[in-house]
């Protein structure tokens, strides 16, 4: 089992506390950001899973929801929202019919579009911002 080398230090806390900080800045410019365009901040998550889901355009409703760390149910609820916003489709998968994929919707691609760049630029004015420092542990 790991353990820590040592008991954390005042500077261990004002790492912590600084990484925290920046996290909340990024989260609450995402959230206004995603306000600005008329959606929910879950809603972009769900747009940005599916577009940046690895190898492919599109991801199925599990998929989703193991991305965003929710329910299955609460991410069915979350698609059907996005479906009503006509920013994403669902479609029978044509290789195992009882899989349901999830595509963006070109007003989807568009939204995602502009909330990327706004997050990329963010995220460069952020740069050094995150570096998280090593903490020793005990391999033993």
């Amino acid at each position: 089992m790991k353990t820590l080398k040592r008991g954390l230090t005042k500077t261990d806390f004002e790492q912590l506390s600084e990484f925290r900080y920046q996290m909340r800045r990024f989260e609450r410019f995402s959230e206004q950001a995603a306000q600005g365009e008329g959606i929910t901040p879950l809603q972009y998550l769900l747009l940005l899973h599916i577009k940046g889901y690895p190898d492919r355009d599109w991801a199925t409703i599990g998929e989703l929801a193991e991305r965003l760390q929710s329910q299955h149910h609460g991410v069915v609820a979350l698609v059907s929202r996005c479906e009503a916003l006509d920013l994403v489709q669902r479609r029978i998968s044509e290789a195992d019919r009882r899989q349901v994929e999830v595509h963006l919707l070109k007003a989807g691609e568009q939204v995602l579009s502009r909330l990327a760049e706004m997050h990329r630029a963010e995220l460069k004015s952020l740069e050094g911002a995150f570096n998280v420092p090593r903490i020793d542990v005990d391999e033993s």
